[in-house]
Parts: structure tokens; sequence; C-alpha cells
């Protein structure tokens, strides 16, 4: 007898089960999962070098995890990214990933993916690539040991860079984001580029995004990827394609590398119309809007019963408030975050 879950995919792809659009007719494909608050770096531009995480008490458990994972499947999300914090220093994740790779399987996903410092790859790259994720976000913004080690204030460069070769040894498509900062990295992007496509992985450049307290000033980091993009097309050729991931990047092709280069960019130009996606933090709340404080709560209806139902109903009334845009501003006048949240909390 099928179970009444294995029934709601039959019922979506009948037709049945409504696919999800918001109220600017854009179809929510795109569904981030942040499995964890919980981070072993402490990034400059992401959290405060002494964070208070959620009690783990306050979060879903895998398997409530897994459930919710796959309502969103069962709507009609066809790519599944999960984050934190940092993923894999969840207790269990392989489980997790394990579990939602039978929608990979079934057809009724088109991947599973994940966003990651890199410092656990070595311990997780096979196992990953066994699970059927196929491709992975790296996040890197430099390639100086000391200058790593005092962004991510807890960060080790080798065990990174040693992980991405674990990552690329395995099998698995490895794409770099970078997150332009002021005074920081942004003399040596160019030489990130090139690493980059050297080792066959693209890159995407990211701007800092104005999300919680987290004790350094957001003017001194802030650097305009129009400024960025201006000084790389004094380098390299840069072309436009049409290139998606599903993601928010739009992306160029260097011609001197033959690699493609993303450009996300929040502050200077935002990517809202054609924004296909929504984020669930890992005490299962929904936000429909990384830049947005209004959000849902599904773990509520997730526990109230055994079927979705109450489940479905709540997802789509947050789906029918999703806003046309984020207000992403850099307060120049209170020097403060737009939003109090971690991106820790969100997921990346």
């Amino acid at each position: 007898m099928q179970s009444p879950r294995t029934l709601d995919f039959e019922s979506y792809r009948n037709g049945t089960l409504p696919a999800l659009i918001d109220p600017f007719g854009r179809t929510i494909s795109y569904l981030r999962v942040s499995v964890t608050d919980r981070c072993d770096f402490r990034c400059v531009y992401c959290m405060a070098e002494n964070m208070t995480f959620l009690p783990k008490a306050n979060l879903l458990t895998l398997e409530e995890l897994d459930r919710l994972c796959s309502a969103f499947v069962a709507k009609g999300v066809r790519k599944l990214r999960l984050s934190g914090g940092e993923p894999l220093v969840r207790r269990g994740i392989m489980t997790l990933v394990e579990s939602l790779s039978r929608h990979l399987t079934s057809g009724a996903l088109d991947e599973l993916t994940l966003t990651t410092n890199g410092s656990q790859l070595t311990k997780y790259a096979d196992e990953l690539k066994a699970k059927g994720v196929k491709r992975i976000n790296v996040s890197l913004d430099t390639l100086d040991p000391n200058k790593f080690r005092a962004i991510t204030r807890w960060g080790e460069l080798d065990k990174v860079l040693a992980g991405i070769d674990a990552a690329q040894a395995a099998g698995l498509h490895v794409k770099i984001n970078a997150v332009a900062l002021k005074g920081v990295n942004e003399d040596e992007l160019a030489s990130l580029v090139e690493w980059a496509h050297g080792r066959g992985m693209d890159i995407t450049i990211i701007e800092v995004m104005p999300l919680g307290d987290i004790g350094e000033e957001r003017l001194d980091q802030y650097l305009p990827l129009s400024i960025v993009r201006a000084r790389l097309g004094e380098r390299f050729t840069l072309d436009e394609i049409d290139y998606q991931t599903g993601g928010p990047a739009r992306y160029t092709r260097v011609q001197e590398t033959g690699g493609r280069l993303g450009f996300i960019t929040p502050m200077t130009h935002n990517f809202c119309e054609s924004c296909n996606r929504v984020r669930v933090t890992c005490t299962g709340t929904l936000y429909m809007c990384l830049g947005q404080n209004d959000a849902a709560d599904l773990r509520t209806p997730l526990r109230q019963s055994e079927a979705n139902d109450l489940l479905y109903r709540a997802i789509d009334d947050a789906i029918a408030r999703k806003p046309k845009g984020h207000d992403f501003i850099i307060d120049r006048r209170h020097r403060r975050p737009a939003l109090s949240r971690h991106m820790s909390v969100t997921g990346g």
C-alpha cells in the first residue's frame, strides 16, 4: 500500500497538487535549506566572532528536514541546495543526503547540491558523489593563507584546498564563490579567476550583503561589483553568455581562460525579476525573500500532523506573500545592517 507522501508525488504529476507560483507569476522551483546555523569558520562578512548559536533542541531533526524538503519536491521544486552555517558539520548529515537522493532516482528532483566552506570535503567528497550529488559550491575568498585566516578567523587554507582536491578527484563539479571585500581581496580577484579556471572550475563573485551585526562596518567591506567588473574588464575579455544554474548569478565567458565567471549583485543590480527560490532555516522557518523579514512557520504544521495537508497549506499561504523584490541597502546614516539576522541563520 502506498503511503500518503508517495501519493503526494503522484498527485503533483497528475496536476492535482498545485505548483508553487508567486503573486508575480514566478514559479518556485529552487529550495535552499539550512541544515544548521553552526559553522567551523567565523567569516567576517557572515558571523560575529563570538556567535550565540541556536539550542540544538530548536533545530528540525534530519527526518523532519527530509519530510519538509520532500513536501517542496512534491509541490514542484526541482533543485534542492543544502547550506548552513556549514552543512557538513551537522551530525548525521549524510543520512539526509542519502534519503533525499531518492528524489533524484525517481526523477522528481533534477539536482541535489550544497554550499560548503570546504573544510570537511576530504572526509565527505566521495560519499557525496556516491549519494547523487554532482555539483557543489565552495566559498573561497583568497589564496593567501594569512588573509584567509583573517577573513575566516578560524579557517586553515590548506585544509580547504585539500578538500577541493578531494572533491575534484571524486568527480564532483566545483564552483568557487568569492565575496568581494573592499581593501581585503579586491587586488587578487583576477588571479583568483585565473586559478579557478586553470583547475576547470567556474567562479562567481558576490557583493557583500547587509545581513546581521557582525562586528564590522558594512561600508568598510562593501565593494560594488560594477567596479570589480570594470577592473576585470581591463585584464580580461568578458563575453555575455546565456547560462543559468538556477541561482541569481549572471555569467560571462572569459576569453583568455575559456572559463565562466558569474556576478551576484544584490546591491548594484538586483536579480529579483527572475527569482525562483525560497529559503528554509534549520528551525523550519520559510523566508520567501532573503532581503525581507516576512517569514512563515513550517515547523508547527509539520509537527501537528503526520499527513502533509497543513504543511502544504502553510507553504501555499507563504508563497502567496512572496514579495516582488528585496530591500537591501547599506545604511549610510546609521551604519547598521539592513536585516538583523545573520546569513548563517537563513542559509547561503
